[in-house]
């Protein structure tokens, strides 16, 4: 690193990725930032300067082995640092610590007989909360979400007919359980089911979301939250605002000549059917078939692609729902977490895969929800808008979700939803209390 690096890095203060001590600090609190930052994005520790951007130098003798000393005694896993100390003036120095992300998240301090873990929060490293921890376990390949048991549940929490629906036509199983011991077995084998460390078998978390009867009953953030409003924002005056519940894929049968027959909808055809009035308009005349041409303000397909990125991709330790609200000029899907492990939206658009809950993007893509490619979001979403739409989708990536918004090809033009308003909550609220 050179002076004016180091020099312009102090005076921008502390951030996110950079963080001031003296070098007289106990080891468990350099150990504290370190940790904080491998759990994170990484980041730089710069010895001998103040908070107030004061640059007092290192005084410590052989501070880069106090420093690596460390490293290895209270931090874990290990990590390799990059270490060095720039000159600022005659017998003035600043250690620099550089930290690139962890792979083997989450890190910890062990000190006290006591292992904690810490994350960095803007300009200050705090403990971890459970949630967070959950998510850096998940990070770090440790722990997979979707197999986790759902407490409450219970083999009768599954949709039998539907699970025997998916062994027999959908992935053509030779063998299908006949008894209950048989089944439970079979599904604890496939991941839809897992034990709770008491011999308790429940629900995992994939099986409730693809098979189960009623998956909100136990688990709150399954489902989709559907709205509509008339114009750009949110109001009080929804148009629509309903909680969509149940198994996240169809029952299908076979016809005489193999072609696959939805007889009960999923969740994604619930969804389709709810959200339809609202995304499309129809002519004021009867055609020579006696028919209003249907006009659709967004390609369906695109909608559909998203939608299922959702549910395959969030983030199921938050306990939010995914939304999606439709305006007048646009579309707007919101998926629960940061993006997983290091994907970003740049990354996503060029078409890179790193799925985050493997099973459950396996069954979609059995039932051919989903490409066996899984790159819709560049084969199929941002060419069907921009063709068709004439706009490109927007993603926006945070630490708490990811939204992509669709807009409409005709954003300014907000009278045929108003036209449609009445009808279209009148035709959803029906098929709501049908479902």
């Amino acid at each position: 690193m050179l002076k004016t690096e180091l020099l312009e890095i102090i005076s921008n203060g502390e951030n996110s990725g950079v963080e001031f001590k003296r070098d007289d600090i106990r080891p468990e609190q350099l150990a504290k930032e370190i940790v904080a930052f491998a759990n994170l994005q990484g980041g730089r520790i710069l010895l001998g300067v103040e908070d107030d951007r004061t640059i007092t130098g290192v005084h410590r003798e052989n501070l880069q082995e106090w420093v690596l000393n460390v490293f290895r005694d209270k931090v874990h896993p290990q990590i390799i640092p990059f270490y060095e100390e720039i000159t600022v003036e005659l017998n003035i120095r600043v250690g620099v610590i550089t930290l690139t992300p962890g792979i083997s998240k989450p890190y910890v301090v062990r000190h006290n007989n006591r292992e904690e873990t810490y994350i960095r929060m803007g300009d200050r490293s705090e403990l971890a909360s459970r949630e967070q921890q959950l998510r850096l376990f998940e990070t770090g390949g440790m722990l997979h979400v979707e197999v986790l048991p759902v407490p409450g549940t219970s083999f009768t929490s599954l949709d039998l007919g539907r699970l025997n629906n998916y062994l027999t036509n959908i992935i053509r199983d030779p063998e299908i359980p006949d008894t209950d011991e048989e089944w439970i077995d079979r599904l604890l084998g496939l991941g839809l089911m897992a034990e709770d460390g008491m011999g308790t078998k429940l629900c995992s978390v994939a099986g409730l979301i693809c098979f189960g009867i009623s998956p909100r009953r136990f688990l709150r953030q399954a489902g989709l939250r559907v709205m509509a409003f008339a114009g750009n924002d949110k109001d009080y005056q929804a148009l629509l605002d309903v909680a969509l519940d149940g198994p996240l894929v169809g029952r299908w049968q076979m016809s005489a000549n193999e072609q696959k027959q939805l007889v009960d909808d999923g969740l994604i055809e619930k969804f389709s059917a709810i959200i339809e009035p609202f995304i499309t308009i129809e002519a004021d005349k009867i055609d020579a078939n006696m028919r209003r041409e249907k006009t659709w303000h967004y390609p369906w397909e695109a909608i559909r692609e998203v939608i299922i990125n959702a549910l395959a991709h969030r983030d199921w330790t938050r306990t939010v729902d995914i939304e999606v609200s439709c305006y007048a000029d646009r579309l707007e899907i919101i998926s629960p977490g940061r993006l997983q492990n290091s994907m970003t939206v740049g990354k996503m658009i060029a078409g890179q895969r790193s799925p985050r809950n493997t099973l459950i993007m396996e069954i979609l893509r059995d039932y051919g929800y989903v490409d066996s490619r899984g790159m819709e979001i560049r084969t199929k979403v941002i060419p069907l808008m921009k063709s068709r739409n004439k706009t490109a989708p927007v993603f926006e990536a945070t630490e708490d979700f990811l939204k992509t918004v669709l807009y409409k090809k005709n954003k300014d033009d907000h009278r045929d939803i108003l036209q449609q308003a009445d009808g279209a909550m009148a035709y959803s609220t029906r098929r709501a209390a049908a479902d």
